[in-house]
């Protein structure tokens, strides 16, 4: 198959999503598939929504010689009106790669509104999905206000090695010393490291220590407010900003650590919960987005509703106790972990679910087309 994938900046930039869009590439051109990515500079979300107006932007999709085009709902954006434009001129379905979608992130309610209503624009203009989740499909035929034809095709949790045996995690969880806390992800406000903090710093006099794994340059000025939060708490000697690491660094970051703690993180899936419970890392995260298709409260983890920090303070005061609950949970999201497919098994599903598209499309010259749900 000749395969188009529409991205912002580089297929090597670190994230949750990028990753998905990674391993699936790496799957598809080890099975023989041709892949183009097609990328637009990263700018803000004004100047991409003038991506629209480009006329050689819209030749360079509809000169792309490609069985199916895919485009990450990131870049939303740039492809809302833009897709209208493509239809007539291309025999290819769209198909949308769907994470989590912006208007569901904390903003104002006029960006809220204003992002709720470009999304509906663009998810109405492709032909099909793939979902990183069922929640995420959940929001997407929310939005749509009906059923929408695609594939559910969870992200693997073996990016970084081997899982950790059941008899490591049962000596980890009983040694002595402070609860290890780890916390993955960019300094963005979507990932609520604010909050944590917080509920840390009612903590003062329990033995814990945090380390944020995670770049300081997708959002500078807030990733500068959480170090003056850092400061201003006074938990500079507790808390470490370790920046992003390597695969092989973060395995061993994890193996060593006794607690993921993302307790208001809005994901539509969250790798990282499954990363970390292949680990053996019992998860703290938000009840908020597709966190609970991984995460059990009170079996693999704890969910907790956005901002409630005196309940995510009760529960990690009662953690540093007990570290039998904490051992009861390790095991349980190590189980959890071996339930979800690897990324060789995902990308399989959604090649198969591209091959099924690829020869139906030929027969519709360029109309649109209907995919059986998956």
């Amino acid at each position: 198959m000749r395969i188009g994938l529409v991205i912002y900046g580089s297929l090597k930039t670190l994230s949750g999503g990028y990753l998905y869009d990674r391993k699936l590439v790496e799957y598809l051109q080890a099975q023989g598939d041709e892949v183009e990515i097609l990328s637009l500079p990263w700018r803000s979300y004004p100047r991409h929504l003038l991506d629209n107006l480009s006329s050689p932007w819209l030749d360079r999709l509809a000169q792309a010689r490609l069985d199916v085009l895919l485009q990450d709902e990131l870049n939303h954006p740039s492809l809302f009106r833009l897709n209208r434009s493509l239809r007539p001129r291309v025999a290819y379905p769209i198909l949308s790669i769907v994470h989590h979608l912006r208007c569901q992130e904390q903003s104002t309610p006029p960006m809220r509104l204003l992002y709720r209503v470009v999304e509906w624009r663009y998810l109405a203009s492709v032909d099909g999905f793939i979902f990183n989740s069922r929640a995420t499909r959940r929001s997407v035929e929310g939005l749509l206000q009906g059923p929408r034809e695609g594939v559910v095709a969870h992200p693997g949790g073996n990016r970084l090695g081997p899982a950790l045996d059941e008899e490591a995690i049962r000596i980890r969880a009983q040694r002595r010393g402070p609860l290890r806390l780890v916390f993955i992800g960019n300094l963005i406000p979507r990932k609520g490291l604010g909050g944590l903090l917080t509920a840390l710093a009612a903590l003062r006099d329990e033995p814990w220590e945090l380390a944020v794994v995670g770049s300081r340059e997708v959002d500078p000025g807030y990733a500068a407010a959480m170090q003056r939060r850092i400061a201003t708490l006074g938990l500079e000697a507790r808390v470490q900003l370790v920046g992003p690491r390597s695969d092989a660094e973060l395995a061993h970051r994890l193996r060593e650590s006794d607690l993921l703690a993302m307790p208001f993180a809005y994901e539509g899936f969250g790798i990282v919960y499954l990363e970390a419970a292949a680990y053996g890392l019992p998860a703290l995260a938000s009840s908020a987005g597709g966190a609970h298709e991984i995460v059990s409260h009170d079996e693999t983890g704890y969910l907790l509703e956005p901002g409630d920090i005196p309940r995510l303070a009760g529960i990690l005061r009662h953690l540093i106790a007990d570290r039998s609950t904490l051992l009861r949970l390790s095991l349980a999201a190590r189980r959890r972990f071996a339930e979800f497919p690897t990324w060789e098994q995902t990308a399989s599903r959604i090649r198969s679910f591209l091959s099924m598209v690829v020869p139906h499309a030929s027969q519709t010259q360029g109309h649109r087309i209907l995919v059986p749900p998956q």
